[in-house]
């Protein structure tokens, strides 16, 4: 298998970015998922919004994605109307960025196509944590599920354990947990395992390349293009 995993500023390419939405609302659908913040459509019109869609080898298909979606004053973070009527401790704690300082990681999912490839669950993340990088920004956040938690921490990431009950919320519905994190030292990663820190430090400064990679599925290619 080959797949592409490009970076896209939204409003610059409409056809991809409507690929990604419906895509991602027939993921969402699929699990019983019907109002999820991260998955409402206003942010296609934020020129701050940067996609990272995995797609097939000639751009005809879009199988998976996630979007690196930067606060500003016209629009916070997805994660903060999601959090605010659990816990309002967090109007305080984003009071502590500026806009264009703060980003998102949100909105990551990926068809039953490449399921079991380990897209969504490593390989996405990674390059979400790259392009942030290379946006400069000082803080990357994200929700994540129990079964992305050991990766995104492997990443860099770190729980936000003065939020919800240590870090833990119900969401995106009853029953299912997210965990909130953050990346306050994107430049350094001071928090990432070496080897991954590696790996990142890599897609900065080779955002152009192809990479051979293994799964328990077998073994794919991934072509990147995070020139953002």
């Amino acid at each position: 298998m080959r797949v592409r995993i490009r970076a896209v500023r939204s409003i610059n390419d409409t056809t991809t970015t409507d690929k990604y939405i419906d895509g991602h609302f027939s993921v969402l659908e699929s699990y019983g998922v019907t109002k999820v913040t991260s998955a409402d459509r206003s942010w296609a019109n934020n020129p701050n919004v940067y996609l990272l869609v995995v797609e097939s080898e000639d751009g005809s298909k879009v199988f998976g994605g996630g979007r690196v979606q930067i606060k500003n004053e016209a629009y916070n973070l997805p994660l903060e109307p999601a959090i605010v009527e659990k816990d309002t401790r967090i109007v305080e704690y984003m009071s502590q960025y500026s806009d264009m300082e703060v980003a998102e990681l949100c909105g990551v999912w990926n068809s039953k196509e490449i399921a079991g490839y380990g897209i969504g669950a490593i390989f996405l993340i990674r390059a979400g944590v790259a392009v942030a990088s290379l946006l400069d920004l000082k803080c990357l956040m994200g929700f994540c599920s129990p079964f992305t938690l050991q990766n995104c921490q492997k990443l860099g990431f770190k729980i936000i354990e003065n939020l919800g009950d240590n870090g833990t919320f119900l969401y995106p519905k009853e029953g299912l947990i997210a965990t909130i994190l953050d990346i306050k030292n994107l430049k350094d990663l001071p928090n990432a395992k070496e080897e991954e820190r590696d790996n990142i430090f890599y897609l900065k400064n080779n955002p152009v390349h192809s990479s051979n990679e293994t799964s328990p599925k077998g073994e794919f290619t991934i072509m990147y293009d995070l020139n953002v």
